[in-house]
Order: structure tokens, then sequence, then C-alpha cells
């Protein structure tokens, strides 16, 4: 059992244990000083003697985040949105303090800070990279930490489902706003979208290769969740995408050549030639998801085709019409 005392104007915690010698450490309050000694006695525990914690003292929570940034990012498929939100991380008071004295309050503040600021999806995905960063080092780098203080912190709940479908004729003025557009594929991308459930960088990422014609499939060989797919085209997809086949450059390796920021730009103006508000490019992937459930497919089936591997990430999909629904009941 620690030993915590008052002396000379701070807090002392001495650790006495069998089989090491005696540490002492002074604070300027008793609730750090309780904290280190539980910490202290912890690793011996865990590791049968005293790790040295003095580099735990020298060593800041940004020191972790330029390793990490230098040494894991460039691994990983979304090393670019990732850097980012280092970079941003490293900016933040939270980066300056010491690995022995970061602590659950000190996450907790992080989370209620970047919560007045962001949204709940964006505090969730640095909570996210601050856990991994903290867990690398504790497992490949030889940080001497007794626990991860950020998965003891709760995270946001995030709340970003959307019901939005597309509405009576909807679907066509998109399609007749693509005709007075500029872009000339655009049409065939909403078809493509509507009809198979892609998403956005699934789609402009298409090749002419990835399409087999004789099997009327697309298969994707890397996709968002890490792993590749085929994909089912229905009659009017795999129409859209040979008469346009017919028009577009020979020489043209990509479906459709464009990237996601163009894309965004270019549909907010579609939005306004079609006069429809509220609806986001990805509420195409709904509207698909839903039509395969209401085409009568089950939830393997669907997820197959889409991509989703998580069932219950799937059910946020279906928000099936009730009027579609009513014959089926009978």
């Amino acid at each position: 059992m620690a030993t915590i005392r008052k002396l000379r104007g701070r807090w002392q915690a001495q650790v006495r244990r069998r089989g090491m010698k005696p540490r002492a450490k002074s604070f300027d309050s008793k609730a750090e000083a309780e904290k280190w000694a539980r910490e202290l006695e912890s690793q011996v525990d865990r590791f049968g003697a005293a790790p040295d914690t003095k580099i735990l003292e020298t060593t800041t929570l940004g020191d972790l985040l330029r390793r990490y940034k230098l040494e894991v990012s460039p691994t990983k498929r979304g090393s670019v949105q990732e850097i980012q939100r280092i970079d941003l991380l490293e900016r933040h008071e939270i980066a300056h303090r010491t690995l022995v004295g970061l602590s659950q309050p000190d996450i907790s503040s992080f989370r209620d800070e970047r919560l007045s600021s962001v949204a709940p999806s964006t505090a969730v995905r640095e909570m996210a990279i601050l856990s991994h960063v903290i867990e690398v080092a504790m497992r490949d780098w030889g940080f001497p930490l007794s626990r991860n203080v950020v998965k003891l912190v709760r995270r946001p709940i995030i709340r970003n489902e959307r019901k939005r479908r597309l509405e009576g004729d909807e679907e066509q003025r998109l399609l007749d706003g693509c005709d007075s557009g500029k872009i000339a594929f655009l049409k065939t991308l909403l078809i493509v979208a509507i009809e198979t459930g892609m998403r956005r960088g699934e789609l402009i990422g298409l090749r002419w290769s990835d399409i087999s014609h004789n099997r009327r499939v697309v298969t994707l060989t890397m996709t968002k969740n890490g792993s590749g797919r085929e994909v089912p085209l229905s009659q009017r997809a795999f129409d859209a995408l040979t008469q346009w086949k017919t028009l577009a450059d020979d020489e043209q390796v990509m479906i459709f050549p464009m990237k996601a920021g163009s894309l965004e730009q270019v549909w907010r103006r579609l939005l306004v030639r079609a006069e429809i508000k509220g609806l986001r490019f990805h509420d195409l992937r709904h509207e698909s998801v839903s039509r395969m459930f209401e085409r009568g497919l089950n939830m393997i089936e669907v997820s197959s085709i889409s991509g989703h591997k998580e069932l219950r990430m799937l059910k946020r999909y279906t928000h099936l019409s009730a009027d579609d629904l009513v014959g089926r009941l009978g």
C-alpha cells in the first residue's frame, strides 16, 4: 500500500514493494500523488517489477502524435485524412500534456471542448486516433503505460441517421437536370448510383475494365471497408453504361473521370437546377438499398451488393416505404 503524505507544502507518494527499491515522487496535489502511486503499483503487479517511468515524464502526447504521423499513418489507405486530423490534434493544448500526467479528465475535457465546435462524429474520430496512438506506444514502442486512458472515457453518441429518400418526381427532375449541365456522364452516374448503391468514391473510381459485360457485374477490387466485392448491374444500369461507352473517348480509362470535390460542386448545381432541397449525394445510396429491400431481397443479399459488413449498420439504410409494404402484408 502506498504512503501519501504532505511534505514541505507538496504531496509525496511513496511505493514500497518486495523485490524493488522504494520509489517516491512529489506532486502539487494529493490526487496526482495517489494517481501516480496507483499506476506504479499496477505496473509492478503487471510486469513483476517497477518500470522506468522517466520517459513518461519527458514525453508529451504531441511527441507520440508526431511519431505516429511519420511511422504509422502513411501505411493506411486513409492516410491523407488522418494526417490532417493529427495536424489539428498537435495544435490542441492536450498535445502538451506529458504521458505521466495524461488523465481521464484531460480526455473528457478534450471531448467536451471539441463537441462545442465540431460534430460528434468528428470528435469520435479524433478520440479514436488518440486511443490508437497510445495503444501503439504501449504495444510497439515500449512505453510503460499501465492503461490507455482514452478507452476509459465515454465517447460521444453519433446520431446521423437520415431518412431522406427521393420523393415524387425528384428522380426524374434530377435526370432532366443532367441534360442541361456540362458533365456528359452525370446522368449515367446518377442512374448507376441509384441502381447499385455504390459509394461516391467507388463510383468515381470505376474503370471500364471493372465491368464484366458477359456477367453484367462490376468488380470492385478495394472498397471503404478494406475488401473487394462484386456488384450486379440491373438492366437499367447496364444499358446506361453501355450507352455512355459509345459516347466516351476510346482512350478513357475511368468511366466517370471526376474527383470527389468536383462531384460535390456539380451535385450542388444540379440540385439548384432541379429545384430540390435537403438531398445529399449519399442519400442515393439510402434510396438504392431501401429499394432493394422493397424488391424482396433479404439482408444478406443486400449486404453482398452494398458492401456493409455489419448488418446493424445496414439497418440504418432500410427506410422502407409504408405504401409499398402494404401490399406485401396482405
